[in-house]
C-alpha cells in the first residue's frame, strides 16, 4: 500500500477500478454498483459546493446502516469536509448534544431518527437531509433549498453527455488533517469527541490491505453486521471493504443472529467482522446440539478417525457462517473461552484483535494463523504497545500505547485529552493486560470495571463472568460488588427453559449448581455469594457490550 498518496484517492481509486462492479445492497433491496456510488457522490458535492458548505464544515449522520449512508460517509470525507457520525441508538437529546457540540452544518438522517429530533434544539444546523432519498427535512438556507430543488439540472449541466470515471476526482487530503470526529457518548457532561486524522484512518486501512488483502478475493462478498458510526465497523466492514473492491451488504434493520446467520447462508462472505455475541450464539444455537451428543464426543475420542471428525465438524461450522469465509475477526470485547477453545480445537480460522475507537480503532491483531488463545493478538504496524507493570509477562498492568491511529485529541476537551495521552505521547486505555516475550497482549478487563475482594485483591468480573456464561442454562451475565460480597447477575436461556419445561424452583436450583461449581473455580476472594436471575436481556452499547452502568448498585 502507497501511504504516500492521499486517502481520499484510495477511494476514487476503487470507484475507478470497479466501475461496473455491484458496491453497496441493502440486504433484499436495492444494489448501487460503484458507478451508481460515485454518481450519487457527485451529486452530494454539488449539494454541499452550492449551499455553502467548506472544506473543514463538519457533516453530522445518524440512521441506522445503509448503501445511501454509506455514500453520504464517502461525499463529506471526499469533499474535504468532517464526517460526523452519531450511533443511532442515541437518544434524541444525545443527538442533539453531538450535533450542537461538533458544531455540524448539515445532518443526514435515517427514517426513524428523523421521527425523534427536533429541528429546534440543533440551532447551528442549516439544514438536516433524509437518507434514504437525500431530500430536505429542514433548510434553513436559501441557498441549500435552490442547490436541492435544482440538483439534477445543475448536475446535468456540469455533464451534459455523460459522467465517467474519469470525471472522478476528490479532494487530496493530508495526513494529519482532521477527517471526522467520532463520539464515544452523548451527553453534555461526558462528551469526548473522537478526533481522527486522516493519518489514523489511512494506517488501519494499510494494515487491513496488508494482513488482509492478500487473502480476500476481489470483488467477492462482505456482509457488515457492525454499525458504521463505531469506528469497528466503520474501519474493517466498510472503508476497507469498499477500497478492497468488496460488494457489500447491509443489513438496514437490528441485526439478530437469526438475521445474521440467514444473510451468511445466503451472501456467503470472503471475510467476517463480528462481535463476539453474534459468533457465540450461532456456535451455541446451531453447532453445539449437533457436536455435544454422545455419539459425537464418543467418535472425538477416537485417535484414528478423531482428526476425520473435527474436519467434518469444522466444515459445518464453515457453513453455518456461509462457507466461503478467509477468517472469523472478533473484536470489541473477549471471546468466550469456551467457545474459543471449542473452534481452535476444530482448526476453525478465528482470531481476536483489540482497539479503541482513539485509535481508529486498531491496535493488536494477528491472522488466525498465528492466533494464540485468549490473546487478542501483536501490535499492528505503526504502533508501539507496552503494560505499565514491572513484569508485563506475568503481572497485569494497564494497556498503553502510541503511533500512527492514535488521535489527535477530543473535541474542544483539552483536560480530557491530557488525562489519556501524557507527556511522551502514550495513550492510556484504561484496559489491564498481560503481553508475552513474543509480543501477544492477554487483556485482564477495564481499569474501571475492576472490582475489589473481601482481601484487597483485585478481582476481574469479565474472568468470572466467562466462565459463568458456558454454564447450564447461562445466557448472559454480569459480576456486581453489593458491600463485601460479589454478586452475579443472570439471564437465562429463555427457550431451553421453555423447551425443557422447567419451572422456577428449577431454575434456581440449577443457578445455586452453578453458583456451587463456578466457586470451585476461583479463588476465596472472587467467590460468588448469589446469583440474581434478569428475564429480560442487559442493555448493550452498539458493539454488543453489556452497560454495566445501568446494573451496578445504587450507593445509599
Amino acid at each position: 500500500m502507497d501511504t504516500n498518496i492521499s486517502f481520499n484517492k484510495y477511494i476514487e481509486n476503487s470507484i475507478k477500478k470497479n466501475w461496473d462492479n455491484d458496491a453497496l445492497t441493502d440486504y433484499k433491496g436495492t444494489t448501487l454498483q460503484y458507478h451508481d456510488v460515485a454518481r450519487k457522490i457527485e451529486k452530494l458535492h454539488i449539494l454541499f459546493e452550492n449551499s455553502g458548505v467548506k472544506k473543514g464544515d463538519k457533516i453530522a449522520l445518524c440512521g441506522r446502516n445503509s448503501s445511501r449512508w454509506a455514500v453520504a460517509f464517502l461525499a463529506t470525507l471526499t469533499y474535504g469536509a468532517v464526517a460526523v457520525p452519531i450511533q443511532h441508538e442515541f437518544t434524541a437529546e444525545q443527538i442533539h448534544n453531538i450535533v450542537n457540540h461538533s458544531e455540524a452544518k448539515l445532518l443526514f438522517v435515517g427514517d426513524v431518527v428523523a421521527t425523534t429530533i427536533d429541528p429546534a434544539a440543533m440551532h447551528l444546523l442549516e439544514g438536516i437531509v433524509y437518507i434514504p432519498d437525500y431530500s430536505l427535512v429542514i433548510s434553513r438556507s436559501e441557498k441549500l433549498t435552490y442547490a436541492r430543488e435544482h440538483l439534477n439540472e445543475i448536475f446535468g449541466t456540469r455533464f451534459p453527455k455523460y459522467f465517467r470515471a474519469e470525471h472522478v476526482s476528490y479532494y487530496v487530503d493530508s495526513l494529519e488533517e482532521l477527517a471526522l470526529i467520532n463520539y464515544t457518548s452523548g451527553t453534555t457532561g461526558f462528551s469526548k469527541g473522537v478526533m481522527l486524522p486522516y493519518r489514523a484512518l489511512m494506517g488501519n486501512l494499510s494494515i487491513c490491505f496488508d494482513q488482509l488483502g492478500k487473502n480476500v478475493k476481489s470483488p467477492s462478498n462482505m456482509v457488515c453486521i457492525l454499525p458504521m458510526a463505531h469506528m469497528y465497523g466503520l474501519s474493517m466492514e466498510f472503508i476497507f471493504g469498499f477500497c478492497h473492491g468488496l460488494h457489500l451488504f447491509f443489513l438496514t434493520r437490528l441485526p439478530s443472529p437469526t438475521l445474521i446467520a440467514e444473510a451468511f447462508s445466503t451472501i456467503k462472505p470472503s471475510l467476517i467482522i463480528s462481535v463476539p455475541l453474534v459468533i457465540d450464539k450461532i456456535v451455541r444455537k446451531r453447532i453445539f446440539p449437533i457436536v455435544q451428543t454422545n455419539r459425537v464426543k464418543l467418535l472425538l475420542n477416537m485417535p484414528v478417525i478423531s482428526k476425520k471428525v473435527k474436519q467434518k465438524i469444522c466444515e459445518q461450522v464453515m457453513n453455518a457462517f456461509g462457507g466461503n469465509m478467509y477468517e472469523i475477526i472478533v473484536g470489541g470485547a473477549s471471546l468466550s473461552k469456551e467457545i474459543e477453545t471449542f473452534l481452535k480445537s476444530i482448526d476453525f480460522p478465528i482470531t481476536v484483535g483489540y482497539g479503541t475507537t482513539e485509535c481508529a480503532p486498531l491496535i493488536t491483531f494477528s491472522d488466525y494463523k498465528q492466533f494464540v488463545p485468549q490473546s487478542c493478538g501483536q501490535p499492528v504496524d505503526g504502533m508501539e504497545v507496552k503494560i505499565l507493570s514491572d513484569n508485563p509477562e506475568t503481572i497485569p498492568g494497564e494497556i498503553v500505547t502510541r503511533g500512527v491511529n492514535l488521535m489527535l485529541g477530543y473535541y474542544k476537551n483539552e483536560e480530557a485529552t491530557n488525562n489519556v495521552i501524557d507527556s511522551e505521547g502514550w495513550y492510556h486505555t484504561g484496559d489491564t493486560g498481560t503481553m508475552s516475550a513474543d509480543g501477544h497482549v492477554f487483556i485482564r478487563g477495564r481499569i474501571k470495571n475492576m472490582l475489589l475482594g473481601s482481601n484487597g485483591q483485585n478481582v476481574y468480573p469479565e474472568e468470572i463472568e466467562d466462565k459463568l456464561n458456558s454454564m447450564a442454562l447461562v445466557s448472559e451475565s454480569i459480576i456486581v460488588q453489593k458491600g463485601n460480597t460479589l454478586v452475579a447477575l443472570v439471564h437465562p436461556e429463555q427457550d431451553e427453559i421453555s423447551n425443557m419445561g422447567f419451572s422456577d424452583d428449577d431454575v434456581a436450583n440449577i443457578m445455586e449448581q452453578n453458583r456451587v461449581e463456578l466457586n470451585k473455580q476461583l479463588p476465596p476472594f472472587s467467590k460468588i455469594s448469589a446469583i440474581e436471575l434478569h428475564s429480560e436481556e442487559f442493555a448493550k452499547t452498539p458493539k454488543k457490550s453489556i452497560k454495566r452502568y445501568l446494573y451496578q448498585p445504587k450507593a445509599l
